[in-house]
């Protein structure tokens, strides 16, 4: 019994003294008083600008993104409007290329039938001439060919010119009856 009286006077390492747990609880209420005023208020405080950067950076970036939102949405309503403003100036284009069309036609037209009135007016004429001159040269050669079947002179030319007209009526009667057989 001794033994174990010795024994038990004798220091477990593995208990510690009870000026050591004291002296422990005073360090750790210090050191936990010292945490709690200086170091979690630091925390707290660091924490709280961190939260307020992220949901201000946030609130911005939603801003920025409705924002560019309603820039896109103007953009588009802009580049809708120009394109319809394209269209139109191409219809309106269009219009005017087939008026203009229409109207060089038209110019075109009325240019041709004065030219073709022009040339119509102009081969009446010439054949009147040539008509004319025909019914000269006619009449001056049926003149000599009677002044030599006669043989006699038909120096009047008032009545050479009737002779010559007579027979020249008589000759487009005859043309009118055959073609109306």
């Amino acid at each position: 019994m001794t033994s174990m009286i010795t024994a038990a006077e004798e220091v477990n390492p593995l208990v510690p003294h009870p000026v050591e747990i004291v002296l422990s609880l005073v360090v750790f209420a210090i050191l936990f008083y010292v945490v709690r005023k200086f170091v979690a208020p630091k925390f707290e405080q660091a924490f709280a600008e961190r939260t307020e950067a992220i949901e201000g950076g946030l609130k911005r970036a939603e801003e920025m993104q409705a924002e560019a939102k309603a820039a896109l949405e103007r953009y588009q309503a802009q580049l809708s409007e120009a394109r319809h403003e394209a269209s139109r100036i191409r219809e309106e284009a269009k219009e005017q290329g087939a008026a203009i069309v229409v109207e060089m036609r038209e110019q075109a037209q009325a240019e041709a039938q004065r030219i073709i009135t022009h040339a119509h007016g102009q081969l009446e004429a010439e054949r009147q001439q040539a008509l004319a001159q025909l019914r000269t040269e006619i009449g001056d050669l049926s003149t000599q060919l009677a002044s030599r079947i006669v043989g006699e002179a038909l120096e009047d030319d008032g009545r050479q010119r009737r002779i010559v007209e007579r027979f020249l009526a008589e000759l487009e009667q005859q043309e009118s009856v055959g073609e109306r057989r």
